[in-house]
């Protein structure tokens, strides 16, 4: 039942759209105030769940109904705010709030949401998994992160991994940019390899970039121009929200080039762990993240501690604030990195 915490961003982030006025802030105050000040008082749990726990968890469709009832959670959410912006007459602080608001869930029972079933091997769930990467606008997210970054992980040629004294402003353009032109790439060299035509239906970049577009006509039908700029900044807090994820999630950790010019194979060593255990419910376990990477098909209810995996003094959502202050995040984090991996 622990997981259901995990529904609290969206319940608190549409309480205070529903109110109004310093209201619409609430999402990003729960989010960035109240919860790192909560993983601080809460305990740390590192305990790994015994093979038949494993087993059992791992079968129970439980973990996974809670993934799928974001899809109608977000889509309402966005929905009622789009009608909230449009229908109403709001103070422009109003707007930033509830864009900020509407953001953060976008990114954090979105996007998040996206990256565990986007793993999966069933076509239902990769399906829900690319349908909340919609609102984001970071459908090619599929693409790249299945492709690309957990090949490339931890090496130069990985735009998702933030370098050795990398500001997480310098580390947005590079990810950002990156990210979508290797998406394309990777698309490019799988249609070369299968002999696909551009207008396959497995050409699924073509596909995405159909998709939005019509996503943002079918927004502005409805719901006019501020309806659309809505939905267009609302989908940019959520994917930064993302980047600042993955800034966190690799930051200064590099994969050992090898005589042969390759590089050593991707271990829990390359990934900034946490067991904040309030971190960890809410994101799915995301924060397990050196297991993740070492076993990708894992689900997210059986994903384990290693004692080897370099660990965060904070939890990811306090780790993410620390990351908008670079100083105080060189500060905090440069020393925890192994010199040979910088």
């Amino acid at each position: 039942m622990k997981y259901l915490w995990a529904y609290s961003i969206p319940l608190i982030g549409v309480l205070g759209i529903y109110f109004g006025g310093v209201w619409m802030y609430a999402a990003l105050v729960f989010a960035f105030v109240f919860i790192p000040i909560f993983e601080l008082l809460l305990p740390i749990d590192t305990r790994n769940y015994e093979n038949s726990e494993v087993e059992e968890r791992s079968q129970n469709v439980y973990f996974d109904i809670l993934l799928y009832l974001n899809v109608p959670i977000v889509f309402s959410i966005l929905i009622y705010s789009l009608h909230k912006i449009t229908a109403y007459s709001l103070t422009q602080s109003e707007i930033i709030g509830m864009t900020i608001s509407v953001g953060i869930i976008l990114g954090s029972n979105g996007i998040n949401v996206a990256h565990e079933l986007g793993h999966r091997t069933s076509f239902i769930e990769k399906m829900l998994g690319k349908l909340l990467l919609i609102p984001s606008h970071y459908t090619h997210f599929f693409i790249e992160h299945n492709h690309g970054h957990h090949l490339h992980v931890s090496t130069p040629e990985d735009p998702s991994t933030a370098k050795y004294n990398q500001n997480l402003y310098s580390f947005w353009i590079q990810t950002v940019l990156g990210t979508y032109t290797k998406a394309w790439k990777i698309q490019l060299n799988l249609n070369k390899n299968e002999k696909r035509t551009f207008l396959s239906l497995k050409n699924d970049m073509f596909w995405f970039t159909i998709i939005q577009i019509f996503y943002l006509v079918l927004v502005y039908y409805f719901f006019g121009l501020n309806g659309l700029w809505f939905a267009i900044f609302v989908g940019i807090v959520g994917f930064l929200l993302l980047e600042t994820i993955n800034y966190i999630e690799h930051y200064g950790l590099k994969r050992n080039q090898l005589a042969s010019g390759r590089y050593e194979r991707v271990s829990e060593k390359h990934s900034w762990n946490s067991n904040h255990i309030l971190g960890r419910i809410m994101l799915y376990e995301l924060t397990r993240h050196s297991d993740h990477h070492y076993k990708s098909q894992k689900k997210y209810q059986v994903l384990e501690y290693h004692d080897v995996s370099p660990q965060m003094p904070y939890g990811y959502p306090t780790s993410m604030v620390l990351a908008f202050f670079p100083p105080l995040w060189f500060a905090v984090m440069n020393k925890r990195i192994p010199l040979e991996m910088r």
